[in-house]
Formats: structure tokens, C-alpha cells, sequence
């Protein structure tokens, strides 16, 4: 890999950035400095940058507890997105494994892999996620089968897949599925003349939020919770 390449990957400098650090001599392999931008790596070189080791970072795997009021966006002028609760060395090239609504909660997966997201995310994996919902009036006593056999959302041409209803009372359920179409969950209960009140996101797949985890914090996934999404 190329020096300056391998600077940029695993810190929160630009390439043009490593370029000028490294002609100020604030960078050395194997204890020499190098001022050539294209130095070819070997897997044993150590690299320092202001004589501290610099390390290949990896992927990185975060779970976070969303609180209202954030987007799970980068472009959105009015609101600030997830990111800005980690703090600024977690923050960098990270993007969001699915989404969640600025009024919804609960658990979002971040991460700067690319093709473990799109596992969690692409309808084509089946991958399913439990929601917590609070409903303006009682649920009607036909809805477990109803959404088992798939409804029809306002403006979508195809039936919903099916999905999984549970009954916690008469205004709050659990409720699984395995899409992620726009504002599905509020959607599928308007199809039952119903309106959401409050949406928690518990579970993607296996991985549950950790209940340890205030609105705003999060921490890694381990390697069980990482293999378990993959």
C-alpha cells in the first residue's frame, strides 16, 4: 500500500494533508523519514507519525441508541445527524446501516463497511427488524393476520411481506419486519386506520440494543455481534 495511503486510511487526515506532514519530516518507516508520498509499504514496516505508531484501524462496528430529534443523514440543513453524538475521532468515514426517522428512536448500526452494511440493509437478506409502537387508538382484531398476509401502503403497487404482530396492550405492540420501505411502520398502521404515536427500533437481526445504553450513547459491537449481522 501506498504510504500516504495508508496515513490517510487510519487518521483523520486527508491525503493532501499526509502529503504536507510528510514534508515537514513528521513521518518515518522503520525509523527513517520519508518524504515520498508513494512509498510502497511491506506488511512489517511500522510507521510513526510524530514519532508515535500508527496502526491500521480496520473496519469499525458501532451500535447506537438514537434519541429523537436526530437525522441519520449527512445532508439534511435543519437537523443534526447521529453522528454528531460520537465523538470526533469515532465520527470519521463512518455511515448508517439503515435508517431511522427524526422522531423515532432506539437502535442504529454505524460502520465504515461497506458490504456488512449492505447485508443489514438490502431487502434482497431478508434482514428483520422489531419495533416497539404506540398507537393513537386500539388495534383492530383482525391485524396480526392482516399484516402476516402483507397490506397495501398507500402509493406502492405491491403488497407488503409479512410480517410479524405482537400484542403488548391495546395501543402498544411489537412489531417485525424484514423491509425498509419510507416510513413503512407508520404507513402499514395508517393502512389499519391507525396512527403512530412513538416508534422504538429494538432489534436488527439477532442484535438487540443494549439496555446499557442511554439515548445518545453507543460502543462497539463485539465480534459475536459483528459475525451474527454478517
Amino acid at each position: 500500500m501506498r504510504l500516504d495511503k495508508f496515513l490517510a486510511d487510519n487518521s483523520d487526515f486527508s491525503r493532501a494533508e499526509v502529503k504536507r506532514l510528510m514534508h515537514k519530516e513528521r513521518v518515518t518507516v522503520n525509523g527513517e523519514v520519508v518524504k515520498d508520498p508513494g512509498f510502497k509499504l511491506g506488511e512489517a514496516d511500522q510507521v510513526c507519525l510524530d514519532d508515535e505508531p500508527m496502526r491500521a484501524m480496520g473496519n469499525r462496528y458501532l451500535m447506537l441508541h438514537k434519541p429523537k430529534g436526530y437525522v441519520c443523514s449527512t445532508d439534511d440543513p435543519e437537523h443534526a445527524s447521529v453522528l454528531m453524538l460520537l465523538e470526533d475521532r469515532d465520527r470519521f468515514g463512518l455511515h448508517m446501516a439503515g435508517r431511522l426517522d427524526l422522531d423515532t428512536t432506539g437502535l442504529v448500526l454505524l460502520t465504515d463497511d461497506g458490504q456488512w452494511s449492505h447485508k443489514v440493509t438490502s431487502p434482497k437478506h431478508d434482514c428483520p427488524k422489531r419495533y416497539r409502537v404506540w398507537l393513537a387508538d386500539p388495534l383492530v382484531e383482525d391485524a396480526e393476520a392482516r399484516f402476516q398476509e402483507g397490506v397495501q401502503l398507500r402509493g406502492e403497487r405491491h403488497l407488503t411481506k409479512p410480517a410479524q404482530l405482537e400484542r403488548i396492550d391495546a395501543c402498544e405492540v411489537l412489531l417485525t419486519i424484514s423491509e425498509g420501505k419510507y416510513h413503512q411502520v407508520k404507513r402499514m398502521f395508517a393502512a389499519l386506520d391507525n396512527k403512530v404515536v412513538d416508534l422504538h427500533r429494538e432489534a436488527i437481526g439477532p442484535l438487540e440494543l443494549d439496555p446499557a445504553l442511554a439515548e445518545g450513547e453507543y460502543r462497539p459491537l463485539t465480534d459475536a455481534e459483528i459475525a451474527a449481522l454478517s
